[in-house]
């Protein structure tokens, strides 16, 4: 296999005509040609007036040896996720977020057939649930856009860049493919699946899970976990499980799970974790912010990825993105609103819209218990419902307002998108000193970097507390906690952030849960 990088298209090509380029710019024969494939293409938007793609091939030739001034692919030899003997366990995965699903999938293609525990619903009905709580404000506590098959992330766009570069990121792509998520994941540098094909792409998973013989028990929660000489021995929801192995993937709102093991002397400890608001602004304007005007390709809508770092130690940064959507309602229990964003695939709502957070640390709690994060959140999330008019609206606050401190009393270009509704506020009223001096800098600062950010009609929406767990279930070099066969996993137990992350990490656990 050869390898071209670097190439830089600044046409819109079909695939056919990307290869007839190609062959003329690296004086190519196309019939020596067996195979070829687009390993990345990303968008160089650097230079305004010179936005291009950028793409990464590789070529199958039928005689290498004549294309000497092309370098050659170096394969990569994945890990192997197949284990010859697995030890004999019969485990349970409590949580079918993608930690969960993960996890199941690798012990079904191992032989092992798991039993599922989720409180929420399968992921279809669990869509309607969420249709009914945007358009009506009734909420389902336990299917909800926090709870249910697919996890949270299957109605946030379904992103899969990640910071992490694990072999097995590649995995769990193409596992996403098989199922029937867009190739194109496979060589985008900023890869999603959309909420609108995830919803497919979980059930096709589940159905294989249940073909290899795995089984799922929806609507049921786990209400205890019972050990023996310190190893896990039951599991109990409706019912009492035997099991001497669960991997506990419980997502990052589980706070009643957070309760019972905390209750259940399972080792806990506080993390750091962020809390902010969400910002909208017209998708045209992040285009033009990011590509400018000249260029004449059909790019996608644009995205941003920003930070500030603040002279008290703070930062600020955005997180989350979603180019062409909405703020979505995502709180799991009543009395309490959370944001969330959300994009299908095509990213074709007329608003983009990003948290925009502010770090939080374990000494900024009111005391040592390692469940105070999750109260420190709670709190914000119920001034935030009552600010709202406690009825699930959401306290909406144009960025002008919120610089100058100022309730808004009336909305500009930029139309809120949260749903079941809005009422103008002024958002420092609930949020820490801190945090808000700290927001307002950064929006401030973001403005010098993408022009507009700032913009007045801007919209803030609070608040945006779930960005990850601020709980971490403590486990040692064998992925198990304290208590033996007890495997804390994913992005509620502390070792992950967003899809590929948990992903990679349901993977791990499993593989552990058969050897160690």
């Amino acid at each position: 296999m050869l390898k071209l990088e670097n190439i830089k298209i600044r046409e819109d090509y079909t695939d056919k005509q990307l290869l007839d380029f190609v062959c003329k710019k690296y004086h190519l024969a196309k019939q020596d040609i067996i195979s070829w494939n687009i390993l990345k293409k990303s968008i160089d938007a650097r230079k305004k007036e010179d936005v291009h793609y950028c793409y990464t091939l590789s070529l199958e030739m039928k005689d290498e040896n004549k294309y000497k001034h092309i370098n050659k692919l170096e394969v990569k030899n994945f890990p192997n996720t197949t284990i010859s003997n697995p030890k004999n366990i019969n485990p349970v995965v409590v949580g079918a977020g993608p930690a969960g699903l993960f996890a199941a999938l690798t012990f079904v293609q191992n032989g092992i057939s798991p039993i599922i525990i989720e409180q929420g619903k399968c992921v279809e009905k669990r869509q309607k649930d969420v249709e009914t709580f945007f358009k009506t404000g009734k909420l389902n506590i336990s299917s909800n856009v926090q709870f249910g098959e697919g996890g949270a992330g299957t109605f946030s766009d379904g992103k899969l860049n990640s910071g992490i570069h694990h072999p097995f990121c590649r995995k769990v792509l193409e596992e996403f493919v098989f199922f029937g998520a867009p190739k194109q994941i496979l060589y985008l540098t900023k890869p999603h699946i959309g909420t609108d094909n995830l919803i497919h792409v979980i059930r096709n998973m589940r159905d294989y899970i249940i073909s290899k013989g795995g089984s799922f028990l929806f609507e049921e929660k786990v209400k205890d976990i019972e050990f023996e000489n310190n190893k896990i021995i039951s599991v109990s929801c409706s019912k009492k499980i035997p099991t001497n192995c669960v991997i506990l993937a419980i997502g990052h709102s589980s706070r009643d799970t957070f309760k019972l093991l905390y209750d259940k002397k399972v080792y806990l400890e506080k993390k750091n974790f962020s809390v902010g608001l969400r910002i909208e602004h017209l998708q045209e304007w992040i285009n033009k912010a990011q590509y400018g005007t000249i260029t004449k390709l059909k790019l996608p809508p644009a995205d941003y990825k920003l930070a500030y770092h603040s002279p008290t130690g703070r930062s600020c940064y955005t997180f989350c993105m979603c180019p062409g959507g909405s703020v979505i309602a995502s709180s799991s229990e009543n009395g309490t609103v959370v944001t969330n964003g959300m994009s299908k695939f095509l990213r074709n709502e007329k608003n983009a819209n990003s948290a925009i957070l502010v770090n939080i640390t374990p000494d900024d709690f009111d005391n040592s218990s390692p469940l105070s994060g999750m109260y420190f959140q709670e709190n914000l999330e119920r001034k935030a419902f009552l600010l709202g008019g406690n009825n699930f609206y959401a306290p909406v606050q144009r960025v002008e307002d919120f610089i100058n401190n100022t309730k808004s009393s009336f909305i500009g270009s930029v139309k809120p998108s949260y749903l079941p509704g809005y009422k103008l506020s002024n958002l420092s009223e609930i949020l820490p000193e801190f945090v808000y001096s700290t927001l307002k800098e950064g929006i401030l600062y973001f403005d010098k970097k993408l022009l507009g950010f700032a913009n007045p009609d801007s919209i803030l929406t609070g608040v945006e507390t779930r960005s990850s767990s601020p709980i971490r279930i403590v486990r040692d070099e064998t992925f198990q906690s304290n208590i033996k066969g007890l495997y804390p996993c994913g992005e509620g137990a502390g070792y992950a952030g967003g899809i590929m992350s948990a992903s990679v990490d349901g993977i791990k656990c499993a593989l552990a849960a058969m050897t160690n």
